[in-house]
């Protein structure tokens, strides 16, 4: 999507897409990736998702990259800390304790910013994709991190039924995405409670990408 799309949404507070608390499948299915004690985790379109909390409080280091500096500046204000910050290129570097969040556009962000990391935890990133730009976007996060084991999290509905995002991702897209590069393995799939967005019938799964 137009970067003017998100910064509206964030601008509105239109943000459906935000859970208050840890996302239940990261929980469960974390271990699956089998990190190490102070391993690095990048949460790409990380908004300001308590997911990041959650992984801190379990001895990883994390690190996002977000469009909205809205998002990122409430991020810590909910936190109650005061992050450093710092130009870096056309990107800002928000940190504190062991949460660092990169303010900006996620291709603009490159390795040596982001340094070497362990995992991606994608929940909110490629959802928010359309079609156009999926491979762009797969290209990149292979790039900046091409030895990282993932944990994605997807939803499948019928596309014609609405428009994304959140954008339908089903089985055969993810192939086609990461087949060629990562072991894939389902973990979970079950069916979005009450409907996505309260109205479309839908599935939400859990994937372990493992690259080869």
């Amino acid at each position: 999507m137009e970067a003017d799309f998100w910064h509206a949404r964030w601008d509105a507070m239109e943000i459906g897409f935000h859970e208050g608390t840890a996302n239940e499948l990261l929980v469960r299915h974390l271990p699956a990736l089998n990190l190490a004690p102070g391993s690095r985790i990048f949460v790409p379109l990380c908004g300001k998702a308590q997911d990041m909390v959650w992984l801190a409080g379990q001895g990883f280091e994390v690190v996002g990259v977000e469009l909205s500096a809205k998002a990122v500046g409430q991020f810590f204000e909910e936190m109650d800390v005061e992050p450093d910050i710092a130009g870096h290129g056309p990107l800002t570097r928000f940190s504190a304790g062991s949460i660092t969040i990169y303010s900006g556009d996620l291709f603009a962000l490159d390795g040596a910013a982001l340094g070497a990391v362990d995992a991606i935890y994608d929940r909110a990133s490629l959802v928010a994709m359309p079609g156009s730009m999926r491979d762009s976007y797969s290209r990149q996060l292979r790039a900046l991190a091409p030895s990282a084991s993932r944990l994605l999290i997807t939803f499948a509905y019928d596309q014609a039924q609405m428009e994304g995002p959140p954008f339908s991702i089903d089985t055969a897209e993810v192939e086609r995405l990461f087949a060629e590069n990562y072991d894939l393995t389902c973990l979970e799939e079950r069916a979005v409670e009450g409907g996505l967005k309260g109205r479309i019938p839908a599935s939400e799964a859990a994937w372990r990408m493992l690259p080869r």
